[in-house]
This record gives C-alpha cells, structure tokens and sequence, in this order.
C-alpha cells in the first residue's frame, strides 16, 4: 500500500483497488498456476466486465493487507474471476472489497478474442469455486443524450503494452467525468453538499480505447436518487459508438462518525431533478 492510494477522504480512492486486483491477478494467473498451461492467461487476455463492490474502508498502514483471488466460472472463451481484499482483526475476519472480472483470452496481433485451450481450462479449473451474485447488465444513458458530456483526452501513460487503454484506468476516466458533473451542478444555499464514497463500480467494456489527440466523450446521468445513495451512469462514446458503460452507486458520508449520512435536502432534490429533468 502507498502512500499516494489515499484521496481525501484518507481511504484508498476507490481505482486503486482495481489495481491492486489486477496485480494479484496477474500474479495469480503467472506464478501460482496449479498446473501448466495457464501461463498465458496471465498477459494474453482482456478484461470483458467488473463489478466491484466496496464494503468497508481501507486506510493507509504499513503492514500489507490479503487479497483473495478465485475463479468461479469456466467458459468456452471466457472466465470469471472473484476477489475479496480482507484482513483479519482481533480474530475476526473483515472484508474490505468483493469483486468480479470476466476475462477473454484475446489474440493482439488480430485484435480478436479466442477460445480457451484445454490446458487452460484444466489450469483454470484448480481456482474453481462459487463466486458473488451478479448486479446484472449496466443500463445505458438515455437518448437522447446525457445531462452531463466530459471530454475524455487520452493520456500516453494510459495505453498498455498491447496498445489499449488499460482496464484500470476505464475507473480513472469514469471518476473524473463523475466529478466534473457533480462539481458543475449548483450548490445548496445552506451549505455544501453532503461528502460521497463509492459503493459499488460496475464496468462493462465494448470495444478498445486508443491512443489518440482528439478527444472521446463521457455522457453522464443520474440514474436513481435514495435518501442516502444515488446512481450514476456513464458511458464513453467516439460518436455513435459506446466504448464502455458504467454504473456507479454513490453513498453519502459522514467524515467524522465514517458512516452513511443522510443527504442535504437541497442536494437530493438537484439529484432528483437530474433523473426527471
């Protein structure tokens, strides 16, 4: 854990987590296989689909923290994997994040997903155990157009080694264009607006983010208001063609109690007015 996890609520910022869970997939997948064969799922795949939930904070400290990692479910092109990131506390067992990631094994060179090999499949298959209910598909922003347009510029620090977007930084978009909206709506006069934390982040990816000067576009909505939660989502588009979506589930926060709070009436009302506007 580093020091540069934090946000500014002191709790590792809700995309970090998505790397860490990358980095003990990739660890998983290229050393601790229980068989050979697998080995190229460590490198020669794309992520299809993340749901993350996040269940209680995760501060900074020096003593590592345990991320748990399986695979739930093994498909002719595609599996699934499942994660919690626990510590255990006075003898008992504290979550702090459960997740999920569909993976297709992908040919770069062609730029087309493939079928798993029977070697993979009998690697898979030693990780093989239940997973998490799925939150389901992610719904779009509707036409004909979202509340919210971000202009997304593509920085060269995001594209991986095989020329994509990294799945990790799809977070990072999606974060600053949620900002941007919030930021942008008016304020109450009675104050600011009650702080958020991110509940739960469900990424679907469609087609691949590239390198390139022109920016793509995060159309934004509000989805659904509660008393204390609201939904967001978001989609990145290069004109008519969605490249990702997002559905993301906003909690209010109290800073000093570290529990959900209760909304500012006038905050919830401009979110309300977001949905039906």
């Amino acid at each position: 854990m580093r020091w540069a996890d934090m946000d500014m609520l002191g709790h590792v910022n809700n995309v970090t987590y998505v790397d860490y869970l990358q980095e003990a997939r990739i660890d998983m997948l290229a050393t601790h296989a229980p068989v050979q064969g697998g080995e190229e799922l460590a490198e020669g795949t794309v992520v299809v689909r993340h749901e993350v939930h996040y269940v209680s904070p995760l501060v900074f400290r020096q003593e590592p923290v345990t991320i748990e990692c399986w695979v739930t479910e093994i498909r002719a092109a595609s599996f699934t994997m499942a994660y919690e990131i626990v510590d255990v506390v006075d003898g008992e067992r504290v979550v702090h994040l459960r997740a999920t990631t569909i993976i297709s094994p992908f040919v770069f060179a062609e730029e087309r997903p493939r079928r798993l090999s029977a070697s993979e499949k009998e690697a898979l298959s030693g990780w093989l155990e239940p997973g998490f209910e799925s939150a389901g598909p992610v719904p779009a922003v509707p036409a004909p157009g979202a509340r919210h347009v971000f202009p997304l510029f593509v920085r060269w620090s995001d594209v991986d080694a095989y020329g994509h977007v990294n799945n990790v930084t799809y977070f990072e978009y999606f974060q600053e264009s949620r900002i941007a909206y919030l930021w942008g709506l008016p304020r109450p006069e009675d104050g600011d607006w009650t702080p958020w934390v991110v509940a739960q982040t469900d990424v679907e990816y469609r087609r691949p983010i590239l390198f390139r000067r022109e920016p793509y576009a995060v159309h934004s909505w509000v989805h659904a208001v509660g008393g204390r939660s609201a939904v967001l989502v978001s989609e990145i588009r290069d004109d008519d063609h969605v490249l990702a979506r997002a559905r993301v589930v906003m909690v209010a926060f109290d800073r000093e109690t570290q529990r959900s709070a209760a909304m500012n009436p006038a905050q919830h009302g401009r979110l309300e007015a977001e949905v039906s506007g």
